[in-house]
């Protein structure tokens, strides 16, 4: 279930400092399936039950990036939106997510420059309101200039 607050492109002439969207998704067995037969990571930290027991996680765990792409998720689809531009994205994982969590991303907008379109995002993920994941994107973002 994917929970999307509010959607749509802004460009970058409408843009403001301390803007912010958010989308919350549960994650779940199938969306660990499906992301480990797209990325081709089958660690079985991630698929197998009695192996994740021998781990430090004491369990099963959702891939990292699973995580990281509700990220991309808010950027392409609501800040800034369609026809947005990834740069650069840095990752901070701070605690494991497990399958069946609700996780809220959250993304705000820190630095923009209007000449260049280059907007600097403060990227967080969060369970039951604990980061589980930290990170800051830089993009280009749509202009109506090139519509």
């Amino acid at each position: 279930m994917t929970n999307i607050i509010q959607k749509g492109t802004i460009c970058v002439e409408d843009l403001e400092i301390g803007m912010s969207r958010m989308l919350e998704r549960k994650i779940t067995q199938n969306d660990i399936l499906v992301f480990s037969k797209v990325s081709g990571d089958e660690n079985p930290v991630h698929l197998d039950e009695e192996y994740a027991r021998q781990t430090i996680f004491g369990r099963r765990i959702a891939h990292g990036m699973l995580t990281a792409s509700l990220i991309s998720a808010v950027i392409a689809e609501q800040l800034p939106g369609h026809g947005t531009v990834y740069l650069s994205q840095t990752l901070k994982f701070v605690k494991p997510v497990l399958p069946g969590q609700l996780v809220t991303t959250t993304v705000l907008v820190t630095h923009i420059e209007y000449s260049n379109r280059r907007v600097t995002l403060d990227c967080k993920c969060k369970v039951d309101e604990k980061v589980v994941l930290a990170g800051e994107a830089l993009v280009l973002a749509p202009s109506r200039k090139f519509d």
